[in-house]
């Protein structure tokens, strides 16, 4: 899978963009090709969804740009690594890849360290590597792509 720079760029923006909204610093893009299809920001606290988070809004959104639940092809580009809701969701929008920055490991550190009543840690303690390892079609998983730059979003 060839990975650019340019999406995960587009992505951090996006989580800026999701932070000056009031919402968790969470962006994500998705790419086909050269071409961005779509670029969402986490809105799980504006909308009062816990479903809308960036990644779930990206595969919703390029679904209905491309007029197909199936997103062959594909590469989702996020900031932070998807929770098993969201790389399951890859795994049913049969994406072709999926490359993270930040950890699930790394959010729960700085939760630990930081957290507080208004920015509140929920997880399940299911990495996106176990659940694409179980999930068919197989999708292509890039780890900790550009971490440094998306780490600096905890710490905004």
């Amino acid at each position: 899978m060839q990975v650019d720079k340019k999406f995960m760029l587009a992505a951090i923006e996006e989580a800026n963009n999701s932070r000056m909204q009031g919402d968790y610093a969470i962006g994500a893009v998705i790419a086909k090709g050269n071409e961005i299809l779509v670029r969402v920001t986490n809105r799980s606290k504006l909308d009062q969804d816990a479903t809308a988070h960036a990644e779930v809004r990206a595969i919703r959104e390029a679904s209905r740009a491309l007029k197909t639940r199936y997103l062959e092809g594909c590469i989702l580009y996020t900031t932070h690594e998807p929770c098993p809701m969201c790389a399951s969701a890859a795994v049913w929008a049969k994406l072709k890849g999926i490359v993270f920055g930040a950890r699930m490991l790394d959010m729960s550190d700085y939760h630990l360290k930081n957290g507080n009543d208004e920015w509140k840690w929920r997880v399940i303690a299911i990495t996106c590597r176990e659940v694409l390892e179980k999930g068919d079609p197989k999708i292509e998983l890039i780890e900790d792509y550009m971490r440094d730059e998306c780490l600096t979003l905890f710490h905004t």
